[in-house]
């Protein structure tokens, strides 16, 4: 198992975060091999947690070069939270071409839940983890967005690992409608457009309406006339960001 970090080896800017998130690699128990990016708090102060925040990217940003995944969605992560002096860490893993972060019906645009997370997944929350236990992370203010295939990722770690997440924000993704009472407890927001070509709006609304028959609140956008790009104007919504900080698990 291998995690590469170092806090003080990052480039550091006079804002709140590095220059440009850090180029990190893991290698999980499972054999699954993740290049990622680390954003880490300008200065970790001694005795202090922060926030964890974790983004997954879509389809279009697969590959090996860690840098891809640098796209969409993770400057404007950061550029919120420091507009709220959110302080945080922020991991953005990079999938594999051709690869998955969850069993996906790509026919049929839908979530099919295992037993188990898929390899990439499995690495990934293993990344978490131990990221947890060697860095100062509040363990109450672990934060979980995606984008499009990662916006189905969102959707299954938070059936996988409800009991760990305080918050998600899944952006035109859908999940899996029959495991909705695992996580209907947990705050989320999710969003979409309504003119989306990719991904049918259909997949986050049958998720939301079926979290509420269980019992569960969560909020909904979803943007009148966007196409598949609902995320760029959902990560520079100061209050969507703002929301995703206020959340902490009880």
């Amino acid at each position: 198992m291998r995690l590469l970090h170092g806090l003080l080896a990052l480039s550091l800017s006079p804002t709140g975060f590095a220059a440009e998130p850090a180029a990190r690699e893991w290698d999980a128990p499972n054999g699954i091999h993740i290049p990622y990016r680390l954003a880490v708090p300008r200065k970790v102060e001694e005795g202090k947690v922060y926030p964890l925040v974790l983004f997954l990217h879509g389809a279009g940003e697969r590959g090996d070069d860690n840098k891809k995944h640098l796209k969409h969605g993770i400057s404007s992560i950061l550029a919120g939270a420091e507009k709220i002096d959110e302080p945080c860490f922020l991991i953005a893993p990079q999938c594999p071409e051709e690869l998955w972060w969850a069993d996906l019906d790509a026919e049929k645009r839908r979530l099919v839940a295992a037993k188990r997370p898929n390899p990439r997944l499995e690495a990934v929350l293993a990344l978490v983890e131990e990221f947890s236990k060697t860095h100062p992370v509040d363990p109450k203010r672990f934060y979980v967005t995606g984008i499009s295939m990662g916006g189905f990722g969102t959707w299954d770690l938070l059936g996988r690992a409800p009991e760990k997440i305080a918050a998600a924000l899944p952006i035109c993704g859908g999940g899996d409608t029959s495991i909705v009472s695992r996580f209907k407890d947990v705050p989320i927001w999710a969003f979409h457009g309504d003119a989306d070509p990719t991904v049918p709006v259909t997949a986050t609304t049958d998720i939301t309406e079926a979290l509420e028959k269980a019992g569960g609140k969560p909020k909904l956008t979803i943007y009148p006339g966007v196409k598949h790009d609902s995320w760029t104007m959902t990560y520079k919504n100061p209050e969507a960001i703002r929301w995703l900080f206020s959340q902490r698990r009880k």
